[in-house]
């Protein structure tokens, strides 16, 4: 197995077109081409975690933060990302990095996370705008079945829990081919009408190169009409954040207990208590601070995430519990989503969860 095949395993988990625009995801170091030895896969990529990868001979560090997040200029040692880089160089260690890519999947960082507090029924809390688009073709009569069922194989046609979606309307399509021309129906110089079914189907952005692919390898005609739109509906299937709620509503404090217990962590910042039942709660990994308003349009009676700011607490407004449990804690999960999706692909293949805690905040 080499990375690019590894690689293509983690896209259909966390497809790389669909992290943020900010970010450095993908393959950071090392060679696509690059036999694999051992996967090693981690949080964060520090010394001690390619240290590791060494010892446990992984030739491929899979790692939820990229190392490298804005340009180098140098690699002399002087900062810990360049010598991260520089080690795994020297060691023929390739590292890639899925990021904001697991941040926006349905099965991400933050279904995890619903899954260990024990939420039920969790759906995207901030949905990703501009998400999905629309093809539109058109074809003979006879041959719409057999494209149909290409562009679903190659990802259209999928709306949350259904499948096979589309749209088909049938009508009367002419041309007329030129001396060059290689028609598949009619003949040169003579005006030809078809009696054609236009079809339409949405697909996911990250997913059109695959689509049209299916559609020019299976398409009967020599040119191929065909419309692409831009929808401006949210994929609220995709995005950042999920929402989901307890069985039963729990206290204020019994819901303090449980989050620190499952997510172990050395103290939770918190905005007032405001003497309400909990029972649906909004979960955003990482710096999250930004979904405030999304958790509270959506009636969450808590919010966790990390890193919220002194200001910030106070856009609680005394309508939601805001819980702010640590940037690592909140995403510490990652990387056991990373191992089971890949190892339910690749189980015989020597995949390993890193050992090293790189939490670089500590509790007094």
């Amino acid at each position: 197995m080499i990375v690019s095949e590894v690689a293509e395993i983690l896209e259909s988990l966390a497809p790389l077109k669909t992290a943020e625009d900010f970010d450095n995801v993908g393959l950071l170091v090392g060679d696509l081409n690059q036999e694999v030895q051992g996967i090693l896969i981690t949080l964060d990529t520090l010394e001690e975690v390619v240290e590791e990868a060494i010892a446990k001979k992984c030739n491929l560090i899979i790692s939820f933060h990229p190392i490298i997040f804005s340009g180098l200029k140098t690699l002399t040692g002087k900062t810990y990302v360049e010598r991260v880089v520089a080690k795994a160089i020297k060691n023929d260690i390739a590292i890639y990095a899925l990021h904001t890519a697991l941040d926006n999947s349905p099965d991400g960082v933050n279904a995890k996370l619903c899954e260990v507090l024990g939420l039920i029924e969790p759906r995207i809390l901030v949905p990703k705008a501009s998400g999905l688009r629309k093809l539109v073709t058109y074809l003979p009569n006879d041959k719409a079945a057999e494209l149909l069922q290409a562009l679903y194989e190659a990802g259209a046609g999928h709306i949350g829990n259904y499948s096979h979606c589309s749209f088909q309307l049938q009508g009367t399509g002419s041309f007329k081919p030129l001396d060059k021309a290689k028609p598949t129906i009619g003949t040169k110089g003579k005006l030809h009408t078809e009696e054609e079914t236009q079809i339409q189907v949405v697909f996911p952005a990250h997913k059109k190169g695959a689509v049209i692919a299916a559609l020019n390898h299976h398409h009967p005609y020599e040119e191929i009409a065909y419309e692409i739109f831009e929808m401006e509906n949210t994929n609220r299937y995709l995005g950042m954040g999920m929402i989901g709620e307890f069985k039963e509503a729990l206290s204020e404090k019994e819901f303090m207990d449980l989050v620190k217990t499952r997510l172990n962590t050395g103290g939770i910042r918190h905005s007032a208590f405001l003497g309400n039942p909990v029972k649906r709660v909004a979960v955003l990994g990482g710096s999250g601070a930004f979904a405030i308003a999304s958790a509270k349009a959506k009636g969450a009676d808590a919010y966790i995430t990390a890193d919220i700011k002194y200001h910030q607490f106070y856009e609680a407004e005394g309508q939601i519990l805001l819980l702010d449990v640590g940037h690592y804690e909140s995403e510490q999960f990652t990387k056991a989503v990373i191992h089971d999706h890949l190892q339910k692909k690749i189980a015989n293949f020597a995949l390993l969860i890193s050992e090293s805690i790189t939490n670089p905040v500590y509790y007094y």
